[in-house]
């Protein structure tokens, strides 16, 4: 059986492309991936998605959105999809137990995960005051001291944004110079209430059920030092989710997809990107669903410019 639509990976991107696909009778089958909702699964309150006018938690917002492509009888797989063919106008793809899947559009939206600094204390603490999204956390801090790590351009936007909430915000930074473009840098020195730490490493997220504080060690010095924090920022990069296709679509340095401008289309015919897989600057819930919608679109008009209906 060759599929009219395949959705690999789910999250807003992908559930957003199941009901368009869906709806326009595309009779979309979704494989969910190792994290079915991807990274709202880890979110505890999500208040900054339309149509929760009192906030929701992520894991009830990606269920809301699932019973909705199932309402028009999307066909989800909770499986990992680990080889892919693009060769031909009808696109393979294998699960892990071996099974292929035939399909003449797919639609990509396998997110990226956010890289983490890998301590216990991290994870202990995750939603508890430790994050990996300023935009989407920040607002739970303001009025109080946070911490963030990193010294790319993506820490430096972190920093500045928290520093508008925040009455100090502490910059964490492993070596005695940022990676982050000099305007990011000048940016961060210039604002006052932005502290930056040189050459130091998180040594331990201090707190019991709740950040209290951040251990730093001085890379040169050896000196441990402590400072109250109520929330700290993991900003030291996402990795996108794209291993399968970099034999078969293009991608940046770093692996993200990139899509025909102003499109959801790829090089290859019927191949179409959404979400977080394909967008390094925005990482939101609403632009993911966004991108999710355009995939989908772009996907009906491809088969019907195929001649499939």
């Amino acid at each position: 059986m060759i599929h009219k639509c395949i959705i690999i990976g789910s999250g807003p991107a992908g559930y957003t492309a199941a009901i368009y696909a869906a709806r326009a009778n595309l009779s979309p089958m979704m494989f969910t991936g190792p994290e079915p909702g991807g990274q709202l699964m880890i979110t505890t309150e999500v208040e900054n998605f339309p149509g929760y006018p009192e906030g929701v938690q992520g894991p009830q917002m990606m269920e809301d959105f699932r019973q909705q492509a199932e309402r028009f009888n999307t066909v989800i797989k909770y499986e990992q999809i680990s080889k892919v063919d693009f060769t031909g106008p009808v696109h393979k793809i294998w699960n892990e137990a071996g099974e292929e899947f035939q399909a003449h559009s797919i639609i990509i939206s396998t997110g990226a995960s956010a890289k983490w600094l890998g301590i216990d204390s991290e994870k202990r603490l995750l939603n508890k005051g430790v994050s990996a999204c300023a935009v989407c956390d920040g607002f739970f801090f303001r009025n109080l001291d946070v911490a963030v790590v990193g010294a790319g351009d993506t820490a430096a936007e972190e920093a500045s944004y928290l520093a508008k909430l925040s009455p100090n915000v502490h910059m964490i930074v492993r070596r005695d110079e940022m990676r982050a473009s000099k305007i990011m840098q000048d940016r961060v020195k210039n604002t006052k209430n932005i502290t930056i730490h040189w050459n130091s490493e998180t040594e331990e997220i201090l707190g019991g059920d709740d950040v209290t504080g951040v251990r730093i060690r001085n890379n040169k010095t050896g000196e441990l030092t402590e400072i109250p924090v109520k929330g700290f920022f993991v900003a030291i990069g996402h990795k996108p989710n794209t291993e399968i296709f970099k034999d078969w679509l293009e991608m940046d340095e770093t692996g993200y997809l990139i899509p025909v401008a102003g499109t959801s289309r790829t090089k290859v015919p019927g191949v179409f990107v959404s979400g977080d897989a394909q967008d390094k600057v925005y990482r939101q819930a609403v632009t993911a669903a966004g991108s999710g919608c355009m995939a989908a679109l772009d996907a009906e008009r491809y088969l019907v410019s195929i001649g499939i209906h």
